[in-house]
C-alpha cells in the first residue's frame, strides 16, 4: 500500500517537474543578470514559497478539484462573480497563448543558432506542426510520457551543467544589484507555473491530501534547485558584459535570447551544443503539451459556453493560429512574452485570485487571513512594476553602457 502511494504521488511529482521545466529556466539567468547571483537566489526562494503556497490553496478547493468539467472562470464566476470570471478568462488567454509564443521562439531561436540554412520563419513552423501533433493525443499521452521526458531532461540538464561548471568564475558571482530585483520577477513566476493542472492532479491522486502535498511541494523543490543549480552556472560562466566579443548575458538580454546561446558561443563544443538543443526541446515540448491540451479544453469551454459553438476546427485554429501569427510577426520576443505571461496573467490568477479567496474564507485575526493579505500585496506589487514597464512608465531594464562600464 505504500509503494503504490509513493508511485503514485512520485508520478504526479514528475508532472508537476514536466510543467514547471520550460521557457523559465532558460529566460532566468538572463532576465536576473543585472541583479547578479546572490539576489537572485533570494529572489528564487521567495517565489518558490509563493506559487507553493498559491499552489495549495488551489488544491484545497473541492469545487473547483472535483468536477471534471470545473474550470477557472467557472470557479471564480462562483466566488467573485460575473466580473471575476472575465478576468480571469482574460488572464488565462494571457498565460496559455504568451507561453505558446516564447516555446516557439525559444526554440526557433536556439535551432537558428545551429544553422542559417533555413529561414527562422520555417524553422518555427515546422517545429510547430511537429509539437501540436503531438498535443492532439492529450493528457493521456502527456501522463505516460512525461516521466520519460523529465528523466531526459534531468539527465540533459546535469550534463549541461558538469560541462558549464569548468568556466564558473567567483568573480561573475560578485556583482549585485538588489534594485533589478523586480523586473526579473514575472520570469520567476513563469518558472513555477504548473498551477492550471492541479485539478487534474488531485482527481488523479483521489483527492488524497498527503499524496496531493507530496507531488506539489517536492515537485516545485526540485524546480527550485534546479532553477538555482542553473542561475549559479549560467551567472558564474558568463560575464555581464563583455564590449570585445560581445558573448555575455547583456548582449543576449538585448536579443531576446535564451541562456543557452551564450553559453554555446563560450564554450564552442557541439556536445553541449547538441546537450542544449535536447534539452531545451524536451523541455519546452513537454510544458508545450501540457499548456497546449490545456488551452484546447479552456477553449472549447469557453466559444461552446458563450458563443455555443462545439467545432473541433475552430476550436483548433482559435487555439494555435494566434500564437503562431504572432511568433512568426515578432520572432525575436521570447522575453517579452515571458514577462507578460508571468508579470501579468499569472500575477492574476496563480497569485491575487488565490489570496483572495485565503482572505475571503479564513477566521477574522488568523495567521491565514493574514497570510492571503500578504499574497495579494506581494502580486499586487509585481503586476503594477511589469504593467508599469510595459506603459513606459518605469525603467528597470539592465542598461549595457552601465554594466561595459562598471564590470570588469
Amino acid at each position: 500500500m505504500t509503494q503504490e502511494k509513493s508511485a503514485s504521488a512520485l508520478s504526479m511529482m514528475f508532472v508537476v517537474v514536466g510543467n514547471m521545466l520550460g521557457a523559465g529556466i532558460l529566460a532566468l539567468p538572463v532576465n536576473l543578470c543585472a541583479a547578479g547571483f546572490y539576489p537572485s537566489v533570494a529572489a528564487t526562494l521567495l517565489m518558490w514559497v509563493l506559487m507553493t503556497y498559491t499552489a495549495l490553496i488551489y488544491s484545497e478547493q473541492k469545487s473547483l478539484t472535483t468536477n471534471e468539467n470545473a474550470d477557472l472562470p467557472t470557479f471564480f464566476h462562483q466566488e467573485l462573480g460575473n466580473a471575476g470570471k472575465w478576468v480571469t478568462i482574460v488572464a488565462n488567454l494571457i498565460i496559455l497563448y504568451g507561453v505558446l509564443v516564447a516555446y516557439l521562439c525559444g526554440i526557433s531561436a536556439i535551432i537558428m543558432s545551429l544553422q542559417s540554412a533555413l529561414p527562422k520563419s520555417v524553422v518555427m513552423i515546422i517545429y510547430f506542426a511537429l509539437v501540436t501533433g503531438m498535443t492532439a493525443f492529450g493528457m493521456k499521452m502527456m501522463k505516460k510520457c512525461t516521466p520519460y521526458m523529465v528523466t531526459i531532461m534531468w539527465i540533459t540538464f546535469g550534463a549541461l551543467v558538469f560541462m558549464v561548471v569548468p568556466d564558473v568564475s567567483a568573480p561573475n558571482l560578485e556583482a549585485l544589484d538588489w534594485t533589478y530585483i523586480p523586473a526579473g520577477l514575472p520570469v520567476l513566476l513563469m518558472a513555477f507555473h504548473f498551477h492550471n493542472i492541479i485539478p487534474s492532479i488531485c482527481r488523479t491522486l483521489e483527492h488524497d491530501r498527503r499524496k496531493i502535498r507530496t507531488a506539489i511541494i517536492g515537485g516545485t523543490t526540485i524546480g527550485m534547485v534546479m532553477n538555482i543549480t542553473w542561475l549559479l552556472v549560467v551567472l558564474g560562466a558568463l560575464p555581464l558584459s563583455n564590449p570585445e566579443t560581445h558573448i555575455d548575458l547583456i548582449t543576449a538580454f538585448g536579443k531576446n535570447d535564451p541562456a543557452t546561446i551564450p553559453l554555446e558561443q563560450l564554450l564552442q563544443t557541439p556536445v553541449f551544443t547538441y546537450v542544449a538543443l535536447i534539452f531545451a526541446v524536451v523541455a519546452m515540448s513537454t510544458a508545450f503539451m501540457a499548456n497546449g491540451t490545456a488551452l484546447l479544453s479552456f477553449m472549447r469551454d469557453l466559444i461552446s459556453s458563450n458563443f455555443g459553438i462545439n467545432n473541433k476546427v475552430v476550436v483548433w485554429c482559435l487555439s494555435f493560429l494566434p500564437p503562431l501569427l504572432v511568433g512568426l510577426l515578432y520572432p525575436d520576443i521570447f522575453l517579452v512574452a515571458i514577462n507578460l505571461v508571468g508579470g501579468v496573467g499569472e500575477c492574476i490568477i496563480f497569485g491575487i485570485l488565490p489570496g483572495f479567496i485565503v482572505w475571503k474564507y479564513s477566521p477574522e485575526g488568523s495567521i491565514r487571513k493574514y497570510s492571503g493579505m500578504v499574497l495579494i500585496v506581494c502580486f499586487a506589487a509585481v503586476l503594477i512594476i511589469e504593467l508599469g514597464q510595459e506603459f513606459g512608465l518605469l525603467h528597470l531594464s539592465p542598461n549595457v553602457e552601465y554594466w561595459t562600464h562598471h564590470t570588469r
